[in-house]
């Protein structure tokens, strides 16, 4: 098991709530993420507990190989890790933006897409975000909003509340509101199609890059029934949120410890603690804490990990 250092990304929209939420001071101001689990190059989370401190995440998986990431995922992923994990906070609003596919980002920047989930942690009054459009658009129609500057009546927004999940498949437009706090869960890629910005500067004073052409290629402009993923949790019992081919994603609630298996998912298991505090060991008798706002790399070699909470816990998992 590992936890590693938290990268603190400064940004034109960010607040202070991070620092709180996960109990530490950092001085810094207007910070809108903290990179959990990084790969991404320049910004590679470094191993803060467990074996190999100080070892950065890529040495990581080159050492390890397979025992941490699993055969199938090295196998696809190389010496990559695959997620990048996230705490968000939305002070202003974020640009409207898109992702790319595979098979798009590969073919223009030689990267992989990006696809991720989004679970509400804590929720302004009358927050909300933007996930899909409100009606059917086309290409055409797309371009010619934009130039208009009324790209922003035609996406769908959904008001949000702590505990809603947003699956954000690569294609589909979105914006984090302001007064939003969050964890993502996404494939480690760093490739984004800022459609609108409202016309404000970045920290620099200029305006922010835009890249409307490239988005237009890249949107999945269908309509969908719904884009608030709906579930149903059971009091110590995992709830399945998402599964897809980049990742599968649980809630879990416990006030008793639970075994949890790892070997048969043939996956590393990243647990992201999201209230309460707890214990986290496997069958080597190997164990480490975890509380509110931290982050925990299980490796692939493992059996199997118990989970001991302290009172209560609620955390996330993410494996593929």
């Amino acid at each position: 098991m590992y936890k590693f250092q938290p990268i603190y990304k400064t940004t034109v929209w960010g607040g202070e709530r991070i620092a709180s939420f996960k109990g530490v001071e950092n001085g810094l101001t207007h910070v809108g993420e903290s990179w959990e689990l990084s790969g991404v190059k320049g910004s590679e989370s470094v191993v803060t507990e467990g074996d190999h401190i100080g070892c950065a995440l890529p040495e990581l998986v080159a050492c390890e190989g397979a025992a941490l990431v699993g055969k199938k995922n090295l196998e696809r992923f190389g010496e990559e890790f695959p997620l990048l994990i996230k705490f968000i906070d939305a002070r202003d609003n974020l640009s409207i933006q898109v992702h790319p596919d595979d098979a798009l980002s590969m073919a223009r920047h030689g990267k992989k897409g990006k696809t991720e989930m989004w679970y509400i942690l804590d929720a302004e009054q009358d927050a909300s975000l933007i996930s899909g459009f409100s009606r059917q658009i086309t290409p055409e129609e797309y371009t010619a909003l934009i130039h208009e500057n009324r790209i922003t009546e035609v996406l769908a927004r959904h008001a949000v509340k702590a505990g809603d999940c947003f699956f954000l498949p690569a294609g589909r437009v979105h914006a984090i509101g302001a007064g939003t706090l969050l964890a993502e869960i996404q494939q480690t890629s760093d490739v984004t199609y800022r459609v609108y910005d409202y016309g404000r500067m970045g920290l620099d004073g200029k305006p922010r890059e835009l890249h409307i052409d490239e988005a237009r290629e890249a949107i999945d402009y269908r309509l969908y029934d719904d884009y608030c993923t709906r579930y149903t949790a059971t009091p110590n019992e995992g709830c399945e949120l998402v599964q897809c081919d980049y990742f599968t994603t649980s809630l879990y609630e416990l006030t008793k410890d639970i075994d949890l298996p790892v070997a048969p998912l043939d996956s590393f298991v990243v647990v992201i603690a999201l209230e309460g505090a707890g214990r986290l060991s496997t069958e080597d008798g190997h164990t480490m804490s975890i509380r509110q706002g931290e982050t925990v790399l299980v490796a692939a070699r493992h059996e199997h990990l118990t989970v001991h909470p302290e009172g209560r816990l609620k955390f996330l998992t993410a494996s593929i």
